[in-house]
């Protein structure tokens, strides 16, 4: 802390002890004024900032990320580096475009077993069509 700081410290202690041992003495019409000042200061105090831990990701063999105290290191990344954190992303989205492209691939390929299975077969195409057959082949298999 800079002496300034220590100094601010120091005399707020010493109103807080001065106000502390002569609160006894104090009228009434003061020690309401007081905790309306009080009230007041609450009421329009900032929100205390909070801190919440940061994710910073760490490779092997690459420094770690994390600025020492009081210093900032400055926010330079390496062609390398950029593509270290890039490469799972590009990777996530070869692999569901891959993925899509092979679930279509499966369902074309049960649409058309099924569509030669009902053109080579001897029912007409009518009778898939009718619902007391479709009952029909529920109940025998």
């Amino acid at each position: 802390m800079s002496s300034l700081e220590t100094r601010e410290f120091e005399f707020a202690r010493e109103v807080r002890r001065a106000l502390d041992e002569n609160t006894a003495n104090l009228p009434p019409a003061t020690v309401d004024r007081l905790a309306a000042a009080r009230r007041a200061a609450l009421a329009r105090r900032k929100p205390e900032a909070v801190s919440a831990p940061v994710f910073a990701p760490a490779f092997a063999g690459m420094p770690a990320a994390m600025p020492q105290a009081g210093f900032e290191q400055p926010r330079r990344r390496s062609p390398l580096r950029r593509f270290a954190l890039a490469w799972p992303l590009a990777a996530l989205v070869v692999s569901l475009i891959g993925i899509a492209y092979w679930e279509d691939h499966q369902r074309t390929a049960e649409l058309a077993d099924i569509d030669a299975a009902m053109l080579s077969d001897d029912l007409p195409l009518n009778a898939y069509l009718d619902h007391g057959f479709n009952a029909y082949l529920s109940r025998a298999h």
